[in-house]
């Protein structure tokens, strides 16, 4: 291949990379504005200034963009947990927490992989992030990776906060008479409190 080949197919590749970021950020746009459910490659198509057809050079269906869009929230995630400051686990749930209120797509997506609609490359990135966002998750409590036991208390963690994204959202968790900060001091003085 010729440079001036290399070099049009560099920038292609640069240009292609900077539309699918275009539509991951109007799809979360259109995913916090509409809701998951009624979220649609049409609206995202619109919001981006697509046509709906030239989202599909970019993502196979709906179903692989919002596993793209959940992948990005895993490592926002992970980047949160990472960047607490050292031995601060409250304040490592406390930012997980401020993502996952805002992580639209992360139910969607883990419904289209649980439907068996994810192809195999849009799952192993998810996965692969999901596994990533464990294991900071891990460094933030202490928790040693190498041990089953460990290992299990990392997804009771991830699910308790999950779970209570999910209570926040829906208004629930205030309707209980719950703070989401008094949720997440008595979970961590819990987990830090193992022995």
């Amino acid at each position: 291949m010729s440079l001036v080949a290399e070099k049009r197919a560099a920038r292609r590749a640069r240009e292609h990379q900077l539309s699918r970021a275009a539509i991951l950020e109007s799809a979360r746009k259109v995913a916090a504005r509409v809701g998951a459910e009624q979220f649609s490659l049409r609206g995202v198509a619109a919001e981006a200034g697509f046509t709906p057809a030239a989202l599909y050079g970019y993502f196979r269906d709906k179903d692989e963009l919002l596993l793209a869009l959940a992948a990005e929230d895993l490592s926002a995630l992970s980047r949160a947990l990472r960047e607490a400051p050292d031995g601060d686990f409250g304040a490592a749930l406390s930012e997980a927490m401020e993502i996952l209120q805002g992580a639209e797509a992360m139910a969607a997506a883990t419904a289209a992989l649980s439907a068996g609609k994810a192809d195999g490359e849009a799952e192993r990135l998810f996965n692969g992030r999901l596994i990533t966002a464990l294991k900071a998750l891990s460094e933030a409590a202490g928790l040693p990776a190498d041990s089953r036991q460990s290992q299990a208390d990392v997804v009771l963690i991830a699910a308790a906060l999950a779970g209570l994204a999910v209570l926040v959202r829906s208004g629930r968790l205030a309707a209980l008479g719950f703070s989401p900060s008094e949720i997440l001091a008595r979970l961590s003085a819990r987990i830090l409190a193992q022995p």
